[in-house]
Formats: C-alpha cells, structure tokens, sequence
C-alpha cells in the first residue's frame, strides 16, 4: 500500500473509530503501517476517563431527604418546595452530566473508548431521571466498552438506571414483570424471532429479586424471588437471571445480532451478511471480547472498501464532537452544547425510547440539514443562532393537549472560541486549498469543489466554506 492510500485509509479509520484526527497525527501515522495506526487506537490511555459530575455525597443526602419527604402523607409548603428544589437540582446536574460527557469526547485521548461508550449509549438505551443513576450506567458502559460482553451485558442489567427504566423493581414472585426481560432478548441480545413468548415469561421470573438499595447497589432479594423450576429455551431448571443471560450468550445468535449493530454503526447502513458472520464467529469464538472483534473489523480489507467509506452520515454527536476537536473549539457558555443536540435530534441521555435512536438517514430532514450546514460557520465565527429544537417523544402529546402559539425562536449566541492559530500552524506551510478540502471531507472532492475552494485566499476561509457544505456531514 503507497503512503496516498494509507493516508486515506487511516482518516477513515480515524473517523470510524473516533472523532476524527489532525493532520500531524495523520502525516505520522501514514508513514508506518496501518496496522500500527489500528494498534494505537486500543492503547490504554487512563487519564480519569470516569464522569464524576454528581458524587455519591450529594446522592446520598438527596435520597435521605427525599426518603424523609415520602414519608410524610402531608407535607408543609416548605416541604414541597424542598421537592421542588430536588427536582430543579436534578435536572440541573442532568445537564452538567451531558455537556461533561460531550466536553470529554471533545478532550479525550482515548477517541475509541469514547466513541464505543457513545455506542454501547445507544445500544442499552435508558432514560432516568437521576443524574446519579445515569453516571453510574455511563461509566459501566466505559468501563467495559472493549471488555467483555458478558460482563458488561451483566454489570448494565444490574444498574439502577435499567432496573428502574426497565420496571425490574416491581418484578416479584407471583407478580412477574416482564419487560426487562423482554427487552433484554429484543433490543440487548438476540434480535426478534430467536426467543418465544414463554422464554419471555420464563425469564422474567427468574430475574424476579433482581433490585437495586437505597445506596443505589444491587441487591438480590430473595424473598421475592422465584426459585421454582422454569422451562427456557426447551431446558428446565430453577434459573437465575445469571443462568438466563448465560443462556442468552450461549446462542450464536447473540453474536450476530451484537456484531450487526456494529457493522451498522461502524461501517455501513447497509448491512453485508457475510462481513456480520464473520464478524460473529470470531466475537463468539473469543468469548464476546468486544477489543478482539473490533480489532479484527479494523483490520479488514472490506472496511476500507470504497463503498464503505464517506457513506455515512455523521450522529449529531459526532459532527458536534469532531468539530470541535477540529478546530480546537472553546465553550465559553457550554449550554449551547445542550440547545444544538436538542435541536439536531440526539440529547445524550434521553434516547427517544428503549430501541435508541435510529441513526442512518434518520438523523437529516430539510430542517436539521440546513441547521447542520449553519452550525460550523457560526462555531468558528461565534454567531447567533434561532432555536426552534425538536420535542422531546414523551412531551408531544402534553403539546398536543396545550396548542398554544407557536413560541418565537430563541435567539442564542454561540460563543465559542475555535483556536485558529494552532489549527493552521498544523497545516504544512505550502497546502493548497483543494487539500484542505480534500483533508476535511470524507468523501472524493470533485472539480466542483475543488473550483470552489481554489477561489479562497486563506486557508481558514476554505475550512469554513468546507465544513459548512453537505458532503462534510458524511464520514
């Protein structure tokens, strides 16, 4: 492979796998074999890649006084303006929550912990409304996003977050509740069509007991368990929920359903079945080791592929995120963070339902695309923007129930700082605008581009002019 083809190659990776790179990293790294540009991205770099927005301190002295207020079948008006000031406080850290996480993805030196973290996000799809709850699952899904599945699988099945979200609270012996159960065979597993009604139902009164404390542990009650013989997947026994998710992973198809969502989100909308099986073959011959099977996916020919490279269209994270990283942007007033993914249609931490958002061609429309090609000019020239932001799923129908006006757009400056010194002092002295453009874009440039771009006079006229076109929203 020519040094032209393993520059081309590593931005792709580096895009897939990431965020992006900058140049200079990308000027090293074609130099040596790609291979070594692939074993760079699993370096364990461990700089506090943990969210620590909400402590166990503050966690703890809201559960006391709110345990406190529940008690009382009358409370005073101060007591409920405590309540009230819990709720604004929760939702406060919520969104401290979401702008940190975005904040790390745009510092981090681990691009592909996060980037899998942002996955792993979307897969276990869960909404709380405890900043804590979400913190904890976040940092599950990173703390294991290249471990093994199974422990992952079952450290996510154990959170509050789940438990909560997925009603395994109330699933008790002779009451079972059968939707985290369900869910964790549709969505987290196996895929429709390789379980039955009754695996279901049998399944949910094995995870009978499973529940989390005040201290938000798990913990196993075993008074409200089931521990009367149960017939899943044709076996009989007197399961446990770990018997289950065993069970679970012993089936082949389990690996190939959790390897088609990887080939979706990392390669190409358009699934291959004989790229996904043997994806699936070795993931489950290596005993769900998530670092194994993208490795081995990172290393194929067919990733690198013309038909799998600048298809895909960016998650409104990750235009937001690469972006940023770019261009070294700085956030003076980082709620802006929040009103862009709001109105791009991925608020971190509020998935629109269980099965995630649904990616592809889903995340553009006329609206959010011509919103997309506004957003960099105005991040590197610190511009004002109208909000009009998407509705949450669950507030349209109290909208529909309140028609009022249409509220006018809320007018927003970005104020963010890109740092255009150091991007252009990475550049080679000598670069041409058509490389610029050619370095930014995923996808070939053409001549109508190339045309385009070679009428600039300044390098950062053209990064503008190229981040603001549609062909910047692929990757």
């Amino acid at each position: 492979m020519d040094r032209k083809d393993n520059f081309v190659n590593i931005k792709h990776l580096y895009n897939r796998a990431g965020f992006g790179i900058s140049y200079p990293d990308l000027h090293q790294l074609s130099r040596k074999r790609w291979s070594k540009a692939v074993d760079k991205l699993f370096m364990p770099i461990q700089l506090g890649a943990e969210l620590h927005t909400v402590t166990v301190e503050e966690f703890k002295a809201q559960q006391l006084l709110l345990a406190s207020l529940n008690g009382k079948k009358e409370q005073t008006p101060e007591e409920k303006q405590q309540r009230e000031e819990i709720t604004k406080t929760r939702n406060e850290k919520n969104r401290d929550l979401n702008i940190n996480w975005v904040q790390q993805m745009i510092a981090t030196e681990n691009p592909l912990l996060e980037k899998m973290t942002l996955f792993w996000h979307g897969h276990f799809s869960c909404r709380s409304n405890n900043p804590f709850y979400d913190q904890q699952l976040n940092n599950i899904q990173r703390d294991n996003a290249l471990g093994n599945f199974r422990t992952l699988l079952m450290e996510v099945s154990k959170s509050p977050a789940m438990l909560d979200y997925l009603n395994n609270q109330q699933n008790r012996k002779g009451h079972p509740n059968e939707n985290f159960s369900r869910e964790l065979m549709e969505l987290f597993t196996l895929g429709r069509g390789n379980y039955t009604e009754a695996d279901v139902k049998e399944a949910a009164r094995s995870f009978t007991g499973w529940a989390y404390n005040k201290n938000s542990e798990f913990e196993f009650n075993p008074k409200v368990h089931d521990d009367q013989p149960k017939v899943f997947f044709g076996q009989t026994g007197a399961f446990t929920g770990e018997d289950i998710i065993d069970k679970i992973l012993q089936k082949t198809e389990t690996a190939t359903f959790i390897c088609r969502k990887l080939y979706v989100f990392f390669v190409n909308d358009t699934p291959d079945p004989h790229h996904i099986q043997e994806l699936a073959g070795y993931f489950y011959d290596q005993k769900y080791d998530i670092s194994a099977v993208m490795k081995k996916m990172f290393t194929a020919d067919w990733f690198y592929h013309p038909e799998n490279m600048g298809n895909k269209i960016k998650s409104p994270v990750e235009f937001l995120v690469g972006l940023s990283r770019e261009f070294k942007v700085t956030y003076n007033k980082p709620q802006i963070l929040i009103q862009l993914q709001s109105s791009l249609g991925q608020y971190l931490f509020n998935p629109p339902n269980v099965a995630g958002w649904p990616g592809g061609r889903n995340w553009i429309d006329s609206s959010s695309l011509m919103l997309r090609m506004k957003i960099p000019s105005l991040v590197l020239n610190d511009g004002i923007l109208d909000f009009e932001g998407k509705a949450d799923p669950e507030d349209e129908a109290v909208i529909a129930l309140n028609r009022k006006a249409k509220p006018k757009p809320v007018k927003s400056y970005i104020n963010a700082q890109a740092n255009w010194d150091q991007f252009l002092a990475s550049l080679p002295k000598d670069m041409k605008q058509a490389e610029l453009a050619a370095f930014l874009l995923e996808p070939a440039i053409g001549k109508k581009i190339s045309d385009l771009v070679d009428r600039n006079t300044h390098l950062k006229n053209t990064a503008i002019a190229v981040t603001s076109m549609p062909e910047y929203q692929l990757c």
